[in-house]
């Protein structure tokens, strides 16, 4: 048989939930508060389905441009070809998490030279 093309594919170990992370979701999941301009990491939760990014952006970090009541947008680098495009979509909560990469860190804090 042919091998499938579906946008879940070869997503097995991707999305399945770590040891002892399965069962129900932390209350403190959805009390996040996001601000626009905010860098977060895409980390998709295999136990919702619902808002859930496709594959390539599991990993990736992009920055907040909006934020709605249950899902966040990020805009996020995508390389097509010879170029980078940046890319915006939206994503339950679930399935983001605030950044810990160096690049917040000097962007966003307030510094006497900008």
């Amino acid at each position: 048989m042919p091998a499938g093309h579906g946008v879940r594919a070869r997503t097995r170990d991707l999305f399945a939930r770590g040891f002892r992370k399965k069962g129900t979701i932390p209350l403190s999941t959805y009390l996040r508060t996001f601000k626009v301009g905010e860098y977060v990491d895409v980390k998709v939760n295999g136990a919702i389905h619902k808002g859930m990014p496709h594959k390539f952006y599991h990993g990736r970090t992009g920055r907040v441009w909006n934020v709605t009541k249950r899902a966040v947008g990020v805009e996020v680098n995508k390389q097509i070809g010879n170029r980078i495009i940046k890319k915006r979509l939206h994503v339950r909560v679930e399935h983001v998490q605030q950044s810990s990469s160096p690049v917040k860190s000097t962007n966003t804090s307030s510094s006497s030279f900008s």
